[in-house]
């Protein structure tokens, strides 16, 4: 299914064959692939350990998450990541890595509900439903004549989307946990149960999100310079107050870690007219290179 956006040219739903991406998958499809396996293999359910539909879930995700290009085929930062030699964090276990995979999975627009939600739907909505949301994409369907709207189809999504972020606090064993592999970093709230139950991404300082992480994003995203206005970096499309849910204060607080931390980097505030400048910008893994070790 696809929609017309004025920020994206076309968005994309379903893929996933309901399921969300657990606790291992993106580590146990990355080396599948680099092992030289292809997911349309016979045997790609033994080599995975999972059922036939687990497996194009696996692969939806691994793009999704921008491990994979659309040629099954590591990304750089699929490899950064996951390599068993010199990859960051291969097994996550640092929640800087499950901040980089949200945004990557926001920024990537693979799967577009998570573009839409973050940039867009929470901003309009502060509490919603899967019927909220539902309604909403049909809103954008009715201003495209051409879209095929299908309202199962978008309804999946959101709850494929809802137990990524969700945790399921009763399940001991990671392999076999229900919660989706962001749940940790706690993002998505929720309000009342049942029909009542209610969802909400809430705008707050993020204190569990690292300095590293963001000036990561700000290097990362191709459309800053070397002078970006504080209003970009809060309400811009993939902005840091979008992708990672931050409010003013908790966005000031990052910029100030950053300036403090790292060379060349300057906040001024002059006549109103806030912004971070760059004397010169360095390549954004060489912040991860240092964040993590390598």
């Amino acid at each position: 299914m696809i929609l017309e956006s004025t920020e994206i040219t076309k968005f994309t739903f379903s893929g996933h064959d309901s399921f969300h991406c657990r606790q291992l998958w993106l580590k146990k499809g990355y080396d599948f692939v680099q092992e030289g396996n292809n997911f349309n293999d016979e045997d790609s359910v033994v080599q995975l350990g999972v059922g036939k539909n687990m497996v194009s879930s696996i692969r939806f995700w691994l793009k999704a998450f921008n491990i994979l290009d659309n040629r099954d085929i590591p990304t750089e930062f699929g490899k950064r990541l996951f390599d068993n030699e010199n990859g960051y964090d291969p097994f996550l276990e640092d929640d800087a890595s499950l901040w980089l995979l949200h945004y990557h999975l926001v920024k990537n627009g693979f799967s577009s509900i998570y573009s839409l939600i973050f940039n867009e739907f929470r901003k309009e909505k502060l509490f919603f439903s899967k019927e909220t949301f539902v309604n909403y994409v049909k809103r954008i369907g009715d201003s495209n004549p051409d879209l095929n709207f299908n309202e199962n189809t978008v309804a999946k999504d959101f709850i494929v989307f809802t137990n990524l972020y969700k945790s399921d606090p009763e399940s001991k064993e990671i392999e076999n946990s229900f919660s989706g592999i962001l749940s940790e970093i706690e993002l998505l709230k929720t309000t009342g149960k049942g029909k009542d139950e209610r969802f909400f991404i809430e705008n707050s300082e993020r204190d569990n999100l690292s300095k590293s992480i963001v000036l990561y994003a700000i290097l990362d995203n191709p459309n800053y310079g070397n002078s970006i206005s504080l209003n970009s970096l809060e309400f811009d499309w993939n902005g840091l107050g979008s992708i990672f849910a931050l409010n003013r204060t908790g966005l000031m607080n990052k910029i100030s870690d950053i300036v403090d931390e790292f060379n060349g980097i300057t906040f001024t505030d002059q006549a109103g007219v806030k912004e971070l400048q760059f004397k010169s910008k360095t390549d954004a893994y060489t912040i991860l290179d240092e964040y993590y070790g390598k």
